[in-house]
């Protein structure tokens, strides 16, 4: 998953509209590379690609005191599309970046709908958990490579933490 384009198109869609500069300054003010791997200059390439792609329309070229003229976007319907569904696969996602960047734009969705895939996701991490605890159960101890034992241990002990915290944002949801 593009996390970039996640971005973009988030930060587009709140604002309504957004010149790249607008972006690049909201994703500073966020401290998105504290928490992804999203870096600032990533912003522009995402911008012109997303445009190239008919996920966004530019409007107007504003002018501007600080270097060129800022070409302000807004999402076109198919960009719309690709925010929702992004945005959606994000929230469902056992990857903790991606899962970090749905929650950041979780207000953009219906709050039944935010409620059901977190529901979702927690399900499917539980399963998971019982899964590989499991196979956990039947991996004997090894001292030597790969340490399957050892790396089972990790994957469980990431997604309960991840399921304690999705529990937590979803309890502070409230009802559907």
């Amino acid at each position: 998953m593009s996390l970039v384009r996640l971005i973009v198109l988030g930060i587009v869609a709140l604002d309504g509209e957004a010149h790249g500069y607008a972006v690049r300054r909201k994703v500073g003010e966020w401290r998105v590379d504290s928490w992804t791997r999203v870096q600032p200059g990533s912003i522009y390439h995402a911008l012109k690609q997303l445009a190239r792609d008919g996920r966004l329309r530019a409007l107007a070229a504003e002018e501007s005191a600080e270097g060129p003229d800022r070409v302000r976007y807004r999402l076109t319907e198919v960009g719309r599309a690709e925010f929702v569904e992004r945005l959606e696969a994000a929230l469902g996602s056992f990857d903790i970046e991606a899962l970090g960047v749905g929650v950041a734009f979780m207000d953009a969705l219906p709050k039944k709908r935010v409620a059901a895939l977190l529901d979702d996701q927690m399900q499917r991490a539980r399963a998971n958990v019982a899964h590989l605890r499991a196979l956990r159960t039947e991996t004997p101890e090894e001292g030597q490579a790969p340490h399957t034992g050892d790396l089972l241990d990790l994957w469980i002990g990431n997604l309960d933490a991840t399921t304690r915290w999705v529990e937590g944002i979803r309890t502070r949801l409230g009802p559907a």
